[in-house]
């Protein structure tokens, strides 16, 4: 994708106006625009988070990518780290992109359709033009389809304990008990065409449904009648930080080797060779990475701002996670938030493999002052989505 199409879609949202009729704040984030908040993020955090209610977030912003083609398994399977033959049509899995010394690129979620030639890409913002740029340069090479259909598409997600009873309402009652890590092509009102995967951002039950951008309002509308309640990116940070989901460019980046990240199950160590994979299977077979992303919290109960967040603006600096005797630095805080349901500040880190255990003392220091803390294992809040055993969100 080129800068100009970022360029663009940076000052487009397509439901913008109904965001602001809502009382959303809408800003830009990673190159596009999305709604912040609408007035009261506490309660939009409640409404995911708490037994009572579910929230309905856009996430637009995310790439979505086509693939297709007679050999699509094949060179997927020479790009990503996991292994797309074992991807039953229509289910979803996780996967990586590696660079050539086993870097990460990107991470993304792969749907494979009813038609077992078929594969959507579903990629963080940060990434999208880089898992595009990767998957368009073999088109030339075989039958061997890509096509970018973001701009043609709106994305919305429905987290919380009510997502089955909305999307009940909505879709009908078959639709509704879609197996987690599947996805289907519903129809609504005989016209209307969604894409629905069950699915998590935040740890919570919840289901994504992609539908044509013209759509996208009267589908918005219809879910906040049956019972959602719009909920901004604001509260999503601090979902997505409680669920140990790691956002690239802020987390994670191709600094770290793809395993850094924590999320093993986007990883196959038996389907052959891909790029990056010898060092990635050196790395697993040695028995543990030298670092690797995990969670902290913070002594102190309530609030603490002055423990950095980790943004891409490089004026500001990250906090360090050094030995409680502060002689030693072992990490980094790389996103913090303070959690409502544990009434702690929280953050991820990238922490050295001799101190990853949970339990362990740290001392977190900033530009401001230190604080002590102790490592967790994440995520740091298991929502709906584990009740069944479910896998890690994504």
């Amino acid at each position: 994708m080129s800068e100009t199409v970022q360029q663009i879609a940076a000052r487009t949202l397509s439901l913008e106006e109904t965001h602001r009729r809502a009382g959303a704040l809408i800003v830009e984030r990673e190159g596009r625009l999305v709604p912040a908040s609408y007035g009261d993020t506490a309660a939009e955090y409640e409404a995911v988070r708490g037994s009572a209610g579910a929230g309905l977030f856009d996430l637009s912003s995310r790439g979505r990518i086509e693939v297709s083609g007679r050999e699509a398994v094949q060179f997927l399977n020479g790009l990503i780290t996991n292994d797309v033959k074992t991807l039953a049509p229509g289910a979803w899995m996780t996967a990586a992109f590696p660079n050539p010394q086993g870097r990460l690129l990107a991470f993304a979620r792969v749907s494979r359709s009813g038609d077992e030639e078929s594969f959507l890409f579903d990629t963080e913002p940060a990434t999208h033009a880089t898992v595009f740029r990767s998957l368009e340069r073999f088109t030339l090479a075989g039958d061997f389809k890509v096509r970018d259909f973001t701009r043609e598409t709106a994305q919305l997600s429905v987290q919380g304990a009510r997502a089955v009873e909305i999307v009940s309402k909505v879709f009908g009652d078959a639709y509704a008990r879609l197996e987690r890590g599947h996805v289907l092509v519903a129809t609504r009102a005989g016209k209307q065409s969604v894409t629905l995967a069950r699915a998590t951002h935040t740890g919570e039950d919840g289901f994504d449904l992609i539908v044509e951008t013209q759509s996208a309002r009267e589908l918005w509308d219809a879910l906040i009648i049956a019972g959602a309640r719009a909920v901004g990116y604001d509260a999503l940070e601090v979902l997505r930080v409680e669920s140990g989901v790691p956002r690239y460019g802020v987390d994670v980046s191709e600094a770290n080797v793809v395993t850094e990240a924590g999320l093993d199950e986007a990883v196959s160590y038996t389907k052959g060779c891909y790029v990056g994979q010898e060092i990635i299977a050196r790395i697993h077979w040695r028995g543990h990475v030298a670092k690797k992303l995990t969670g902290l919290v913070m002594d102190e109960e309530g609030q603490n701002d002055s423990i950095a967040k980790a943004t891409n603006d490089d004026t500001k600096r990250e906090s360090k996670i050094k030995t409680t005797d502060g002689a030693r630095e072992i990490g980094r805080v790389t996103s913090s938030a303070f959690s409502p349901r544990l009434q702690r500040r929280i953050a991820l880190g990238t922490i050295k493999y001799d101190f990853l255990a949970p339990g362990t003392e740290v001392l977190i220091e900033s530009e401001f002052d230190s604080q002590r803390a102790r490592v967790a294992s994440l995520p740091f809040v298991r929502g709906g989505w584990y009740e069944d055993g479910a896998e890690a969100a994504t």
